[in-house]
């Protein structure tokens, strides 16, 4: 990402986090999102927004609900008096997410098995089937 000095435009910038201009507007609306306006009224990000929404992004990709964003983004405005807060939102992310792997890898596990059953059976019927190697003969001939 090449980093930028003038604002951005809403377009701009859902075409540069990957956010369609409706997810950044319906941010904004929840307040996960403040940004400058120019004096017509149109948004105006600056490289601190794209940041920041990439954190969003980061949270919301890994399962964190919505709500508990607004929280977080309520705790980031209030200043640093709410770290220990946000602490300890993100170490309980932290272990959702650690949670989600661990399950996620036993699943690969179940998957990688069934894979391997179906390769296994496939190497089998593949050799033992005169008609499946040569599709074009009749089985009687």
């Amino acid at each position: 990402m090449t980093p930028f000095t003038e604002p951005l435009t809403i377009r701009e910038t859902a075409s540069r986090t990957g956010l369609t201009t409706h997810t950044l507007r319906y941010y904004e609306s929840l307040g996960l999102i403040n940004v400058d306006r120019s004096a017509s009224g149109h948004r105006r990000y600056q490289a601190r927004d794209i940041e920041w929404i990439n954190v969003l992004i980061c949270l919301r990709e890994t399962g964190m609900p919505i709500q508990r964003m607004v929280e977080f983004a309520s705790l980031v405005r209030q200043g640093e008096t709410t770290v220990p807060k946000r602490l300890a939102l993100l170490q309980m992310h932290r272990g959702e997410v650690l949670a989600n792997i661990d399950r996620n890898r036993r699943y690969l596990q179940v998957i990688e098995q069934k894979i391997q059953a179906y390769v296994g059976d496939q190497d089998a019927w593949l050799g033992n089937s005169e008609l499946h190697r040569h599709p074009t003969r009749s089985a009687v001939a």
